[in-house]
Parts: C-alpha cells; sequence; structure tokens
C-alpha cells in the first residue's frame, strides 16, 4: 500500500508517537487561523471549543463527532505556545502536544500539524485516520462545507482508517 499525498506519517518516540500532516490550503494564512482559533470556526470542522487564546490559558476541545458507541472524546490542556498568525501549541491530556504551524504559500497556505501523544500501538490507525478525516473537513470548512456532525460521514472516517491500517501492517 502506498502513502497518498496527503497521507500523515507516524514514528515512534518515548513514550507514544509523533504524528505529522502537512496541507497546503488555498486560503491565506490569516483565513486560516482563523479557523484554527475562533470557536464558531472550529466547531465547523473539528469540535466544540472553550479556552483563553493566550500562552497558559487553559483549552478544551470536545469533539463532535462519535464512535460507533456513541462516544466522544474530550481533550483537556494548556496553550504552550501562541504566536498569531502562525503558530498555535496545546499540551492536552488524551493527545498530547498538538503544534498547529501555518506559513504562506503563494497565495494560500502550508499548514504543519505535529502530535506528540502517548497513543497505544493498537490505537495508531484510528488516531492517525482521525486526525486525517479532520484535515480534511477543515480544507472544506474554509470552502464553506462545515460537518453536520449528527450525520458526520463515518464511512469517510472507516476509508482512511481501512488505509493506515493497511499501512502500519
Amino acid at each position: 500500500m502506498s502513502r497518498g499525498p496527503h497521507d500523515g506519517i507516524i514514528e515512534k518516540i518515548d513514550g507514544g508517537y509523533q504524528l505529522h500532516f502537512e496541507r497546503r490550503l488555498r486560503h491565506p494564512v490569516e483565513k486560516v487561523w482563523a479557523a484554527l482559533t475562533d470557536p464558531a470556526r472550529l466547531e465547523e470542522w473539528l469540535g466544540a471549543v472553550q479556552g483563553e487564546l493566550v500562552e497558559g490559558g487553559d483549552y478544551t476541545i470536545r469533539w463532535l463527532n462519535t464512535d460507533l458507541e456513541g462516544n466522544s472524546a474530550v481533550a483537556r490542556g494548556t496553550i504552550t505556545r501562541f504566536e498569531p498568525p502562525h503558530l498555535l501549541e496545546i499540551d492536552t491530556d488524551i493527545h498530547g502536544l498538538l503544534r498547529w504551524e501555518l506559513r504562506p504559500d503563494g497565495a494560500g497556505s502550508h499548514l504543519t500539524l505535529t502530535a506528540r501523544s502517548p497513543i497505544p500501538d493498537e490505537y495508531r490507525a484510528m488516531v492517525m485516520a482521525g486526525w486525517h478525516i479532520h484535515l480534511d473537513f477543515l480544507a472544506e470548512s474554509l470552502d464553506g462545507q462545515a460537518v453536520d456532525w449528527p450525520n458526520w460521514p463515518l464511512d469517510r472516517w472507516e476509508v482512511h482508517h481501512q488505509h493506515y491500517q493497511a499501512l502500519f501492517r
């Protein structure tokens, strides 16, 4: 199975994994930054967010999608780096350190998501598929298409999940 252009990479690190995704987005940095930091915009592609956008500020993400049993995840953390409009880093309890970096790329922007996470081996493909589809949702949100969370496309996530499972074999 070959890696696609939007696939993330994952490497083993002490106590877990580091995940790395890169996306070229056709929207300027300022618009993408708003999608990463404005709670109303975040709800269109990631989840319900509460927090104080300053270094040291508390930050909570409640994912609006659910698993097959109806469970959703909540990550609680602290903003460790905040450098508008280029860097947002959050240290969370369940997803570890999430680092969102933006830089201009022509008329658009280049987004890098790095996550250092203590995920167990058996959840690697699930977590990779989750971040992959949320980045797909981000691109769609920037184009004006918010996710319909009560009817979110679990089948699209499953395609990514199966793909990452095959990559990890």
